[in-house]
């Protein structure tokens, strides 16, 4: 098969003590879920919900231990943030998984999002 723009190639991190790589496929990602992190970004807590949204596998940037990562933004870019993040990267499909079933979880580990 030939394709216009050849496909992304497939993105993945290496898994801790493994020679294993977890492929990303989806990002999700929910917003305004701390009441500091809401007033921060100009919102009332009591009256606004958190939001979910999505990012595309490739906003991933690994950066191997010890090495300093390389985050590409636009020159005119005047306020990017960077916060702190959990991650749990899901090993199998489901709906209304209960908070203690960690067999569909893989890992939970911490990443740098902007």
């Amino acid at each position: 098969m030939s394709y216009v723009f050849a496909p992304a190639p497939v993105v993945a991190v290496p898994v801790v003590g493994s020679s294993e790589q977890f492929a990303v496929r989806r990002i999700y990602c929910v917003g305004r879920n701390y009441e500091a992190h809401a007033r921060e970004m100009g919102h009332d807590p009591d009256r606004e919900p958190p939001f979910f949204f999505a990012k595309p596998a490739d906003a991933v940037l690994y950066v191997a231990p010890g090495a300093t990562g390389e985050f590409p933004y636009p020159s005119q870019s005047k306020n990017v943030h960077f916060e702190m993040e959990m991650v749990a990267a899901i090993g199998k499909g489901g709906k209304n998984i209960p908070a203690r079933a960690r067999s569909t979880t893989s890992t939970v580990t911490r990443s740098v999002s902007t």
